[in-house]
């Protein structure tokens, strides 16, 4: 019961505050963040035909860029378990076979612009100003008026304030524009404009304004604004029409609208945002010092190296400075790329600004953001290695030219919440592939490509996965990451290939034994033995090769958590587990090595199906280890004649780990808990490990388990 491997990959499911439109919805949201998808095949099949693998794909990645999460069909339905989610808004849409999206029916939530999509929101302290206000706040109402520019009948939507009086002081307004293939409904489907304007006011942060979301999709926008679009504000709501009370702001292609408006209308008004846009043309006739004079605010946004405003906004800064224009920056979001997730920061920290005189507020960066220091650069293709990583954990994927004629590649990795798995579609760039992902925590990552539905092994990487021939391994380093890194050249301990005639397989086997630093083979007190087992569908290599125990076990020996030990990693794939351990491994290694053959001073751990011959080798021949760790473990049914007090007395820890509920032994776990409860064998319980079935959570596991070892108390 290895790490799943399959194409056809797991979903969530999500739940949503309105009344579902249907008995059986296909997201369930739980509680800490976890949603759960199951997707009826008759449903995908009266959708869009026969699929051979669906997924969720939505704002689901780093820097809330758009992933893929894969569901897997068990029976009639597609299933899965994602999570655990930061909280905020997520969107997203079903799509088979990479190329057959539909909307979930089942979820009442919709984007006009984008029929395909639902949303879905996720409630948390860091995401309360876009949650529902808890008390009556603004109106959203939708205004119709006649365009000329665009010779129809068009509408926007306007938010008004608590308390919004028809008559009397006229209120100033806000002119809010969205973006390139949106519509003027986005910026409250999936923009939580409403609710950011409800909190906001409601905490005496905002002032009193008027807020309009107009459709920018016009040729001449400048002339739509102020020749249609703002006189039947006026004609309609109680706005002034002075310009020091009015503001304009838009994102991606709004923003370069919106700065079109600045350009061509100077002073037209007073406070001016742009979210995620940089592109501004040729700027040599830029009234400069017009704007300057008649604007209170021109403030600058853009996300992060994924945000493909990033060099525009970088170059278009140098180009102010050059010809003096005034503008404030708000800095980079490393959280966010070009998405709503940053957009929707962006007019969080915007609209509080405006309409208070000459007290914009801090004309800093918000916290966190950073400054762009230079471009984003790529190197050109094909004169790098993949991945290529930047110190900031910016990850670059680029095929070779051999899938040049590819109609879809992914890049498929453990990048999802606590290391599952998420696909990230990868954009051709001349004859190859590439994708950006980040920025990605310190940590060890494992991935393969997906090139029109196939499995591909990254050639240019020479990292492997015996196991999984289409697997690369990539290391993220940093603090978080330091016990998996490599350590100093010669100060680590010695990992060595250990071949060894066995009688169970009646062939010869290899493991790996690791010996620590300055490991004496004469010394006089030998040494204590760990035995460390892989799971079901990997071998011996695996803990090396993906789980990084070697540089786990340096790392923590040079630290002085961990006693001074050997550690041998076998093969486990056998019919007759014990056997092959306590009549083959075990004198191998005592005959090769400096160990104690005192049960003692053994240790023995297992993931997964390692995790099951682990326990099962404990009930059955109790004494033979006194330390034992089950990762991920289970038992397929309880040993007869099981000696519970010799288990208890010649024991000295059983420690038991798991992962989340995205974990699928997760409820083997607690069964086996159970288990050993009924027996009364005693144990300690790590706790949830959060991540699903895969290494992530194995090396937490190992890290925690390795230090308890071979210790007096």
């Amino acid at each position: 019961m290895g790490l799943a491997t399959g194409v056809a990959i797991a979903a969530s499911a999500l739940s949503v505050a309105q009344p579902a439109v249907a008995a059986d919805t296909w997201l369930t949201q739980l509680d800490d963040g976890y949603v759960r998808f199951a997707v009826p095949n008759a449903a995908v099949e009266s959708a869009v035909g026969p699929v051979s693998q669906l997924v969720i794909e939505g704002n689901l990645g780093a820097s809330a860029n758009w992933a893929q999460f894969g569901l897997s069909r068990s029976g009639d339905t597609w299933t899965g378990t994602l999570g655990p989610l930061e909280p905020g808004l997520y969107y997203y849409q079903v799509t088979g076979d990479d190329s057959k999206p539909f909307k979930d029916p089942t979820n009442p939530t919709s984007v006009a612009s984008e029929p395909e999509w639902s949303t879905f929101f996720i409630e948390g302290e860091s995401a309360a100003p876009l949650a529902d206000a808890p008390e009556e706040a603004g109106s959203i109402e939708t205004l119709n008026y006649h365009s000329d520019v665009a010779g129809e009948e068009r509408s926007a939507l306007i938010w008004t304030p608590p308390g919004y009086r028809e008559r009397g002081k006229p209120y100033p307004v806000l002119y809010l524009q969205h973006g390139g293939g949106q519509s003027y409904r986005d910026w409250v489907e999936v923009g939580r404009a409403e609710q950011i304007l409800d909190n906001l006011s409601l905490s005496g942060e905002l002032a009193d304004m008027v807020v309009v979301m107009g459709n920018g999709n016009v040729p001449d926008f400048p002339s739509e604004l102020v020749d249609n679009l703002m006189p039947a504000v006026r004609d309609a709501y109680n706005v002034s029409n002075a310009k020091k009370d009015r503001a304009l702001a838009g994102l991606s292609m709004g923003g370069g609208q919106t700065f079109e408006v600045l350009r061509t209308h100077p002073g037209m008004f007073a406070y001016v945002g742009t979210f995620g846009a940089g592109r501004f043309g040729d700027l040599s006739d830029i009234p400069v010092k017009k704007i300057n004079k008649q604007t209170e605010l021109f403030r600058l946004y853009v996300g992060n190296q994924t945000d493909v405003a990033y060099n525009d906004v970088y170059e278009s800064m140098r180009q102010f400075d050059a010809m003096g224009l005034d503008y404030q920056f708000d800095g980079a979001n490393p959280d966010a790329g070009h998405n709503w997730n940053a957009w929707q920061e962006n007019l969080i920290d915007f609209a509080p600004r405006l309409f208070h005189g000459k007290k914009t507020g801090d004309p800093g960066f918000s916290e966190g953001h950073t400054a762009i220091e230079e471009r984003f650069e790529l190197p050109p293709a094909g004169t790098t290695p993949t991945p290529w990583i930047t110190e900031d954990g910016f990850v670059t994927f680029e095929t070779t030219t051999e899938f040049a004629d590819a109609e879809y590649v992914s890049v498929w990795a453990n990048w999802g919440p606590g290391g599952s798995w998420l696909r990230v579609e990868m954009n051709k760039v001349g004859d190859r592939w590439r994708a950006t992902v980040g920025p990605l925590d310190p940590w060890s990552y494992y991935y393969r490509f997906i090139v029109d539905g196939v499995s591909v092994k990254d050639t240019s990487n020479p990292t492997k996965v015996t196991t999984e021939p289409t697997w690369s391994t990539f290391f993220i380093p940093g603090e978080e990451s330091r016990l998996l890194a490599d350590v100093a050249p010669g100060t680590g301990g010695a990992l060595e290939v250990l071949t060894y005639q066995s009688a169970v397989a009646q062939q010869e086997r290899s493991a790996f034994v690791w010996t620590p630093p300055g490991y004496d083979a004469d010394r006089a007190e030998p040494y204590p033995l760990f035995v460390l087992n892989h799971g079901g569908g990997q071998s011996w290599t695996d803990w090396v090769e993906v789980g990084r125990a070697r540089q786990i076990l340096d790392n923590l020996t040079l630290d002085g958590a961990m006693e001074e030990m050997v550690v041998v990693i076998p093969n486990g794939n056998v019919n007759n587990y014990p056997a092959e351990l306590l009549d083959n491994v075990l004198p191998a290694v005592e005959g090769a090595y400096n160990v104690s053959e005192d049960p003692a001073e053994r240790a023995i751990a297992g993931l997964s199906l390692g995790g099951q011959r682990t326990m099962s080798l404990l009930l059955t021949n109790p004494g033979e280890f006194a330390y034992v760790g089950a990762f991920a473990a289970f038992l397929f049914s309880v040993p007869s004649g099981v000696d519970v007090a010799k288990v208890n007395a010649e024991t000295e820890l059983v420690r038991l780990y798991t992962g989340d509920i995205t974990d699928f032994t997760y409820p083997n776990v607690m069964a086996l808990m159970e288990t050993l409860d009924g027996l009364g064998v005693e144990y300690e319980f790590n706790g949830v490990t959060v991540g699903p079935h895969g290494w992530d959570v194995w090396q937490k596991n190992l890290l925690d388990f390795a230090p308890r070892l071979f210790k007096a108390e």
